[in-house]
């Protein structure tokens, strides 16, 4: 069975790190953005991070610029806006495409193991989300593709991919499957 152990990506620096770094940890790999109505789920991705660090979690920070152009600023202008606004402490990574043919490898590996998981209806940017969408792709949700910024990925302490939460998922549902797999 293929894990994302398999991948290596780049820090925000460019140096090449192997995610075999972070085995027999539970991790939860995210596409961010700066500018987006998501921008806030930052500070429940520390408040995770901060609580279950120490029993071997990690957040794995992958900003994207993909999505209404959100995510703007060199690698290093985006970890110091995440730094100073939020106090974020988890890895940040260069910054990628997680869509299109020229997708960064880790990224077409997650969506082909969790497609698209559905949205949380009772979420106030739902609507907005779907319509957009829904207008650009009436089929999108038949699609693994990533929908939006803030897409959270779950991989277990083997490297396998267990769960995928789109961006309206509460960060409550998604804390409970941390503790499940810690």
């Amino acid at each position: 069975m293929r894990t994302v152990y398999e991948f290596s990506v780049k820090d925000r620096k460019g140096k090449e790190v192997s995610l075999k770094e972070y085995a027999n940890e539970v991790l939860l790999i995210v596409n961010t953005a700066t500018k987006c109505g998501f921008t806030p789920t930052y500070d429940q991705l520390e408040a995770l991070y901060e609580k279950y660090h120490a029993q071997g979690f990690e957040v794995l920070d992958f900003p994207c610029n993909q999505f209404g152009q959100q995510a703007p600023g060199t690698d290093e202008s985006i970890h110091q806006f995440c730094k100073l606004t939020y106090g974020t402490e988890f890895p940040r990574f260069k910054k990628v495409k997680v869509n299109g043919d020229d997708a960064d490898p880790l990224f077409k590996f997650l969506k082909e193991q969790k497609g698209f998981a559905g949205w949380d209806e009772t979420h106030e940017l739902y609507p907005v989300l779907d319509k957009m969408l829904s207008e650009a792709d009436p089929d999108y949700k038949e699609k693994a593709d990533i929908k939006w910024n803030f897409t959270k990925f779950l991989i277990n302490k083997k490297g396998q991919v267990v769960a995928r939460f789109e961006p309206t998922e509460k960060i409550e549902h998604i804390a409970r499957e941390i503790e499940a797999l810690l």
